[in-house]
């Protein structure tokens, strides 16, 4: 479907829930894998639970870290109201995975807006082949919530062409060793999700 062209990747959450770090593993794996990787983030108030996105892509030759809109192939989130937010990112027929979790952001908080009850129904209604699981309590399941982006990376992993040993290593590599066997199970429980 993509060729050799270069590919995209967008991953977008708030602070605190491992956006950049799901990122950094997605880049890693690709690289080890032989592609050429750029990555972009932005970031607010990352801290305090600001709206984080982090862009990969990838290639023989990729020239821009920058993720155009309407050109992700893949949309992983980790709060619903920031997939709805960076839906335009995806292009037409691409893949939504996300997880469930609501952090509701400083204006709901104020009482100034109100968080959309319908946000997962909007989402499978742009994006009809999105998978959105509770991925942190999935991860919880393997020992740590907190790899609720893992999970994540798992479900996306079979849509990619890098082998499971390959994405284990990395996740070997980078993860701390006191959160590595919860990080290396929520990895495998989504791979599962995902179809491998």
């Amino acid at each position: 479907m993509y060729g050799e062209a270069t590919r995209s990747v967008v991953l977008a959450g708030v602070g605190g829930q491992g956006t950049i770090t799901a990122a950094n593993l997605l880049a890693n794996a690709l690289v080890a894998h032989g592609y050429d990787v750029k990555t972009s983030e932005v970031h607010g108030m990352a801290q305090r639970g600001g709206s984080v996105i982090s862009m990969v892509r990838f290639g023989e030759s990729v020239a821009s870290p920058l993720v155009p809109l309407g050109e992700a192939e893949a949309l992983i989130a980790t709060e619903l109201l920031e997939t709805l937010r960076n839906l335009e990112y995806l292009v037409p027929g691409g893949k939504v995975i996300g997880s469930r979790t609501r952090v509701d952001p400083l204006p709901v908080l104020q009482g100034a807006v109100e968080y959309p009850a319908d946000a997962e129904q909007r989402i499978t209604e742009l994006a009809p082949d999105s998978i959105i699981v509770d991925a942190a309590g999935i991860a919880a399941e393997c020992g740590d919530a907190r790899a609720a982006n893992t999970v994540l990376l798992g479900i996306l992993s079979p849509l990619l062409p890098v082998p499971e040993d390959e994405w284990l290593a990395v996740i070997d590599k980078l993860v701390p060793k006191k959160a590595l066997e919860a990080n290396r199970q929520a990895f495998l429980a989504g791979r599962e999700l995902g179809g491998e």
